[in-house]
């Protein structure tokens, strides 16, 4: 039998999909452009995510009639009480999803397999080949944060971990397997912990394991880089020059009603001992405009600490009001063309804060991983997540290669190949 998966949203979902589609490949299943299985892994984290979901379902269901379509993820996990707005034939929330073998096997009629996520525990996946040249390994599962604005708490559960050998494990295959950067993923990476063992002390081991060359972050929070941390990062050359810390907001006003764990100055004043041990480190970081009762004046305070912080990229997102959640209940909820508006400045800031890092390294040598070769060029990112296009003649994705930096061409920096390193 022939089968697809189709992913929506954050890298956690990314990397459960790699999971599940090696284990139907080894159990004998192989991949179709025109499957007898579809699966669609699902995001809730905005209504627009919802959307699209919902809106690949029907669209699997009218083009290909004959196919099981297996949902999955957050949206399901989020529409438990009713799932009648979503087309399935098995649908599996965010518990058991290696499961999946076995519910293919008993299907007969439409099934639903939902868990209480408020009593489950961490499901142990392992990935011993990532499809991409950055390998994700996810070390965490769910959040007890409950940020007034978000939904993911109530469809991921409590925080629960994988055990640190299993991480290792895992690492050390992917590495086996020819992977140089591995990136760590989670809800919530930062609270990783193992009884006493925490995310710091995972990080200090990994960057010890032979044949690895770059270990990423793919985003934490600011109020979990502490003194171990911080003595990591100045420690090892493996963990990457480049950090996504997630901001949400510039006003303390909005921040506390987000119910953040910090304020501006703290934010700014732990991104300066970054950069007193990593002085050209890239920060990049998210940004929600039109929380309710954010202002003019709420939203220029914004403004001013991004520049303050001076990020290299922000993405951004218009405030998405989430049934369930506090800010869902909250007065003064901000027009949809007001947030438009927001986000256009947001991204023209980006832009410019984008190229003028960039301008920091022209002419200068950097080693990067391409990831794509296709009609001659090589295309992939430095360690400090510099976007690098270069011509070759041969293809080099996965390898190590040094280039010189020359020109801007956003969104890339058209670079010129050195020598390929071997190592």
């Amino acid at each position: 039998m022939t089968y697809k998966i189709y992913t929506f949203g954050c890298k956690v979902n990314e990397y459960e999909s790699e999971v599940i589609g090696e284990l139907l490949e080894n159990h004998g299943f192989t991949y179709g452009e025109n499957p007898d299985i579809c699966i669609v892994n699902t995001c809730t984290v905005t209504n627009k995510a919802d959307s699209k979901s919902r809106k690949l379902l029907r669209s699997i269901r009218r083009n290909n009639p004959k196919a099981l379509i297996i949902a999955m993820g957050c949206l399901v996990q989020n529409s438990k009480d009713d799932l009648t707005q979503l087309e399935y034939d098995i649908a599996i929330g965010n518990q058991d999803k290696t499961k999946i073998i076995d519910y293919i096997k008993d299907y007969n009629q439409k099934m639903a397999y939902l868990k209480d996520m408020n009593k489950a525990s961490f499901e142990n996946m392992n990935l011993n080949n990532f499809q991409r040249t950055r390998a994700y390994i996810k070390i965490q599962d769910g959040c007890d944060n409950y940020c007034s604005y978000c939904i993911i708490p109530f469809v991921r559960g409590h925080v629960r971990c994988k055990k640190k050998e299993d991480v290792l494990n895992e690492a050390k295959r992917l590495i086996k397997h020819g992977h140089k950067e591995i990136v760590l993923t989670g809800i919530h990476t930062g609270n990783y912990h193992d009884n006493n063992y925490d995310f710091a002390d995972l990080l200090n081991d990994l960057t010890k394991l032979d044949g690895l060359k770059r270990l990423r972050i793919s985003s934490v929070e600011i109020t979990e880089l502490g003194d171990k941390f911080l003595d990591v990062l100045k420690n090892s050359k493996i963990l990457v020059n480049h950090m996504h810390i997630p901001l949400q907001s510039g006003s303390d006003e909005i921040l506390k009603k987000m119910n953040r764990k910090y304020d501006k100055k703290y934010y700014i004043n732990k991104i300066n001992k970054i950069r007193e041990i990593r002085p050209d480190i890239s920060i990049t970081t998210d940004v929600i405009v039109g929380f309710p009762t954010e202002t003019d004046e709420h939203f220029n305070e914004t403004l001013k600490t991004i520049k303050k912080v001076n990020f290299t990229k922000i993405h951004v997102f218009p405030y998405s009001d989430r049934e369930g959640t506090k800010a869902s209940r909250m007065d003064g909820h901000v027009s949809e063309s007001v947030k438009k508006q927001r986000v256009k400045t947001l991204l023209n800031i980006s832009k410019d804060l984008e190229i003028n890092y960039m301008a920091k390294f022209l002419n200068k040598k950097l080693t990067f991983i391409p990831e794509i070769y296709k009609d001659g060029y090589l295309m992939g990112h430095t360690e400090n997540f510099l976007p690098i296009k270069v011509p070759s003649n041969k293809d080099l994705t996965g390898k190590l290669v040094n280039v010189s930096l020359e020109k801007i061409n956003y969104p890339y920096i058209e670079s010129k190949v050195l020598e390929e390193e071997t190592v």
